[in-house]
C-alpha cells in the first residue's frame, strides 16, 4: 500500500543502477564521460554518479522525463539510434552485471536542489519506510529532514518517493563539502535536541535504511 500528495504534474525521474564488474570499472566511466552525450541528446541527465563508501563497483544515475509517452519516445528514438548504441550501450553492458531502475517522484514540499559549489560529494540515503505511504509517515519524515538542514552542516539536493520499484522507499540526497565536513556535522547533529527529537518521531515508520558516499562522474550535471 502507498498513498500519498497527488503529483502536480507529470514530471518524474527515473533512478538507474548499475552495478559493473569490478576490473571494469574505470573502463565504464571512461566510456560514460566520452559518450554520454549521445544519450543526452535524447533526454535530460539529473546526475551520474560512483560510489565510493557504502557500496562498490556501482553507479547511479538520475534521468527527467515530463511523463510516460515522454519516455516512450526517448526509449523509441534510442532503439534507431546506431551510434548510441554502437559507441555507448554495446560497449559498457559487457561490464555490467546487474541493472536495476525505479521510477520516482520528487515529494512535494522538495525542489531539486544544485550544490553551492563544485567539488564536494553527495550521500545517497535510502529509506525504506513502512506500508502506508507518504499520508502515512510523510509529515514525520519531513520534520526529520527539515531538521538536519536546519543544522546547516549539509546541503538537501532532493528527496524522490517510489511509484516503481519498491514502494514505500524515500531516496534523500544530500550535498556535503568532505566526508570529514559531513562526518563533523553529523556528530553536531547527534547533539542536537530538535533533531534528535524529529528522528525519534519518524523512525517509528522506518524498517531500514542504506548510506552511500558518491562521487560525480565528470559528465555528471551535478557536481
Amino acid at each position: 500500500l502507498a498513498t500519498g500528495p497527488r503529483q502536480n504534474n507529470g514530471i518524474f525521474y527515473e533512478i538507474r543502477t548499475y552495478d559493473v564488474k569490478p576490473w571494469k570499472m574505470k573502463e565504464f566511466v571512461d566510456i560514460i564521460n566520452k559518450y554520454i552525450h549521445l544519450r543526452t541528446a535524447h533526454s535530460e541527465l539529473v546526475g551520474f554518479w560512483s560510489a565510493e563508501l557504502g557500496a562498490m563497483n556501482k553507479v547511479v544515475h538520475i534521468w527527467k522525463y515530463d511523463n510516460f509517452d515522454h519516455r516512450t519516445a526517448v526509449r523509441r528514438a534510442l532503439a534507431s539510434d546506431k551510434e548510441w548504441q554502437g559507441k555507448l550501450i554495446n560497449s559498457i553492458l559487457p561490464f555490467v552485471e546487474k541493472q536495476d531502475n525505479e521510477v520516482a517522484y520528487l515529494v512535494p514540499w522538495c525542489q531539486l536542489g544544485k550544490p553551492p559549489k563544485e567539488g564536494g560529494i553527495y550521500e545517497w540515503v535510502t529509506f525504506q519506510m513502512k506500508p502506508g505511504g507518504p499520508a502515512l509517515w510523510g509529515e514525520a519524515f519531513r520534520a526529520a529532514t527539515n531538521a538536519h538542514i536546519n543544522t546547516g552542516y549539509t546541503k538537501l539536493i532532493g528527496v524522490f518517493h517510489t511509484e516503481y520499484g519498491l514502494l514505500n522507499r524515500v531516496h534523500v540526497i544530500w550535498w556535503n563539502e568532505s566526508p570529514d565536513h559531513r562526518a563533523a556535522g553529523r556528530h553536531r547533529a547527534h547533539e542536537d535536541a530538535r533533531v534528535v527529537a524529529a528522528v525519534r518521531e519518524s523512525v517509528r515508520f522506518l524498517e531500514s535504511q542504506q548510506n552511500v558516499l558518491l562521487i560525480p562522474l565528470q559528465c555528471s550535471p551535478l557536481k
